[in-house]
């Protein structure tokens, strides 16, 4: 892979909505001389990995799915786990990507060779793959992370991440202990009570809960939806609009939150009448600091008797369960580890090497940053997607992939120039852009609590500041000004 007359090779990694959308906007575009490397033995990225009871998407399936290909056939409006990763296998298919996919290709080290203008890409396998271009879409939720609990190991029974669910572990009758109670935990929590004898919730700060609107599609809404597309359009639009609102209200207009934390308030009166328990189950926070979940299982299956939600802190584990502080054991047979990602490790365990062998790994010790999320002075040709502050605290990230896939592109159309070997972001520009961006998440809600969005230090490497539409009006053109050519 060094480039052909149909322009310079690509490098894409991942499979996940991020690499297959960067495919086939370059597809699209006439480029073909692009390869995805894929660690696993099947494409779909996070929605491979997450097959937990109740897995499904918090947003919206009209607007959790590419613009340029809907589909009619949603059988929910917050589609589950099965029928996205279906739709990205059936988009992987409709596209012809799979003969540019190589599995079991854990990408372990990428290196740049500026006398030739190439990345040199190592794998776990040994194999060495080169090219022009180097887009690594790992995501930010695809590596999952064990809680730092004294004796962790101790444990006699099955434990696991709830991102690598253990089917072969039969809950019927068990005492199962969860620890975490973020998006996930809120969809597999109401299913864990109905298999097991009983369920001890480990929550160390009570999540935001707002009701969905989750109706199955009916037929005469899919025949609506295939036949008349706008139709469907129209429903996408209106939930990008709901989602620009809230993104609005927690970014610029708090007041604006407040009505949402009323809708929360009601939603605790109504499914917890135990004063204790809606005590404990109330924020402490401002609305839209952590992640707002979506759910109308989670709080009723907590007010049920077979359901405990213990607040003290964890001081270990043990052989038989969990102890807190004051010296309480809580025994269980089963751990459910609900505690997320390292959402701030953007690359994963890749060494990644730019210019003059910088590392990449050194450059972002302070924390991951990126101009427009994407690329990062001295590392020529890379392209992140899903980078550095793109995630969002309301809406969809395809949105965002999308954006990102289109920009990539257009690099990708300059470097097919003749004489043009790379393109490397001025240092000034992304100084600029990073201090912008840091000045207005410094003065967002998401600088108001310890959360995934930010690290130890509390600058926030994960959000997008604003509206989508800004970012979409910032990525819309290439511009070569802020870039190094050489």
């Amino acid at each position: 892979m060094t480039g052909s007359a149909k322009g310079p090779s690509v490098l894409i990694v991942g499979t996940g909505f991020g690499g297959i959308g960067t495919a086939i906007e370059l597809k699209r575009a006439g480029f073909t001389d692009f390869t995805i490397l894929e660690s696993a033995a099947e494409p779909g990225g996070v929605w491979r990995d997450n097959t937990y009871p109740g897995a499904a998407c918090d947003i919206p399936s009209p607007l959790y799915s590419f613009s340029f290909e809907p589909n009619p056939r949603w059988p929910k409006r917050f589609s589950h786990q099965p029928d996205i990763l279906a739709y990205l296998r059936r988009v992987i298919a409709k596209y012809g990507l799979e003969p540019h996919i190589r599995y079991h290709r854990e990408v372990t080290a990428a290196a740049f060779d500026e006398d030739r203008g190439l990345w040199r890409v190592e794998t776990g396998t040994g194999e060495t793959f080169e090219a022009n271009v180097f887009v690594p879409a790992v995501g930010q939720l695809s590596r999952p992370v064990l809680p730092d609990i004294p004796n962790r190991e101790s444990f006699a029974g099955d434990a696991f991440h709830s991102a690598r669910w253990d089917h072969g572990v039969d809950l019927t009758g068990k005492r199962v202990a969860v620890i975490g109670t973020g998006a996930s935990a809120v969809q597999f929590v109401p299913e864990l009570r109905k298999r097991a004898q009983h369920v001890t919730v480990f929550q160390r700060t009570p999540p935001y809960v707002m009701a969905k609107s989750d109706p199955s599609y009916r037929r005469w809404q899919h025949w609506l939806f295939e036949h008349l597309p706008p139709t469907q359009l129209l429903g996408r639009l209106r939930i990008f609009l709901l989602a620009e609102y809230a993104t609005y209200a927690m970014t610029r207009h708090p007041a604006l939150a407040k009505m949402f934390e009323l809708r929360t308030a009601q939603l605790r009166r109504r499914h917890i009448k135990d004063r204790e328990l809606r005590a404990k189950l109330t924020p402490a926070y401002p609305l839209g600091c952590k992640r707002i979940l979506f759910t109308n299982d989670y709080l009723p299956a907590l007010a049920q008797p077979n359901v405990d939600v213990e607040t003290r802190r964890i001081a270990e584990i043990t052989e038989k369960g969990v102890r807190v502080e004051g010296g309480t054991e809580i025994e269980a047979d089963v751990l459910v580890y609900g505690t997320g990602f390292a959402a701030t490790q953007f690359l994963g365990r890749m060494e990644v090497r730019g210019l003059g062998g910088r590392s990449l790994d050194d450059e972002w010790s302070g924390g991951a940053r990126a101009y427009l999320g994407m690329t990062v002075p001295g590392f020529p040709n890379l392209f992140c997607v899903y980078g550095p502050n793109t995630n969002l605290g309301a809406g969809s990230i395809i949105y965002m992939i999308e954006r990102q896939a289109r920009y990539i592109r257009q690099a990708v159309e300059r470097l097919s120039r003749p004489g043009v070997s790379y393109v490397d972001v001025r240092p000034e520009v992304e100084e600029r852009y990073d201090r912008e961006v840091q000045g207005r998440l410094g003065r967002s809600v998401w600088s108001a609590c310890t959360s995934w969005y930010r690290q130890a230090d509390g600058r926030v490497t994960t959000n997008w500041p604003g509206l989508v539409t800004e970012y979409d009006r910032r990525t819309r053109r290439f511009d070569v000004a802020d870039y190094r050519v050489a």
